[in-house]
């Protein structure tokens, strides 16, 4: 690209194909949570996590290189992104959390890796963010009174705790895959995700034989169509694709340009979650999306506004 394209990609916003595609990563990954919600109607949270990166890694690594580097990266980040984030995620809308409510208790993962950046990579946090953690931290205290006021509904505190580790578990591959850029800065990320999928499949199957119920194990050979539909769906579409084109974006255009789309990804997944399965939040999750979001905002956003105050 001539420095005049991509003064002009700097200065314009996304259009055509472009903004079409980032539209499409916030549908796709929006309606992510509701595809988990169908599949686990017929799969364990174990069985459907085999499942998703048996779909995402096959026939895709007889055709996608190896990425140029070291294995471990590969397995650190199939291990945190994979095993950690999903298995915790499943388990979490198994165990009591909405699709509506997971899609926004995920954006957490934006502090998390702050933390975890400044605690392991010596990042600096910077007053935006420090706002952003406060509203977050806010955002928290509203879905912890929910509970304690009894108003839990069709969410539970263990959801919520096993859906806030999967937004920590999120944060430690963000981090892994941060690390792995600095030390190997030309490896592509389509193959990086395609063969880190490899990783998972083996501890999800273990996981399921070691702590599945014995009546279980097995159900998923009888899912239905839906349940496998929506496993496919994870597979191809929320990992492979939708990353592709946010890859591809992020490549094309800078980070400002790119980065405020992702917040459309929790709106999508609450009018998903409410219109397609009927689930409901009460006054106080309203309270505390509406933390969350404020907080997402002044991380996005906190830098411009204040350069303009300025």
């Amino acid at each position: 690209m001539s420095a005049a394209s991509a003064t002009r990609g700097t200065a314009a916003p996304l259009a055509g194909i472009d903004l079409a595609s980032a539209l499409g990563v916030v549908l796709i990954w929006g309606l992510n949570f509701v595809a988990m919600k169908v599949s686990l109607h017929d799969f364990t949270p174990f069985q459907l996590g085999a499942a998703r990166y048996l779909l995402a890694a096959f026939p895709l690594v007889f055709f996608i290189r190896r990425p140029q580097l070291p294995m471990r990266w590969l397995v650190y980040y199939g291990l945190a992104q994979g095993v950690g984030q999903f298995g915790l995620l499943f388990t979490a809308l198994q165990a009591g959390m909405t699709a509506a409510l997971a899609s926004v208790v995920m954006q957490t993962q934006v502090f998390f890796t702050a933390l975890l950046g400044m605690a392991l990579l010596h990042e600096r946090i910077a007053g935006p963010l420090r706002a952003g953690l406060a509203l977050a931290a806010l955002g928290l205290g509203c879905f912890a009174i929910n509970y304690v006021a009894g108003s839990g509904g069709a969410t539970t505190a263990l959801g919520l705790a096993l859906n806030l580790g999967a937004a920590a578990m999120w944060a430690s591959s963000n981090i892994i895959a941060r690390k792995a850029q600095q030390a190997h800065p030309h490896f592509d990320a389509l193959q990086f995700v395609v063969w880190s999928s490899l990783v998972p499949i083996v501890p999800f199957i273990l996981m399921s034989f070691l702590f599945d119920p014995p009546a279980t194990r097995w159900q998923w050979m009888h899912a239905g169509a839906g349940s496998w539909a929506g496993a496919a769906y994870l597979a191809w579409l929320a990992t492979v694709l939708a990353y592709a084109m946010w890859t591809g974006l992020f490549k094309r255009h800078p980070a400002n340009r790119v980065a405020p789309f992702s917040l459309g990804v929790p709106i999508v997944g609450l009018a998903a979650g409410m219109g397609l399965l009927g689930e409901q939040i009460s006054t106080w999750q309203w309270a505390g999306i509406g933390f969350v979001v404020a907080a997402l905002l002044a991380v996005m956003f906190g830098g411009r506004w204040a350069a303009r105050r300025g």
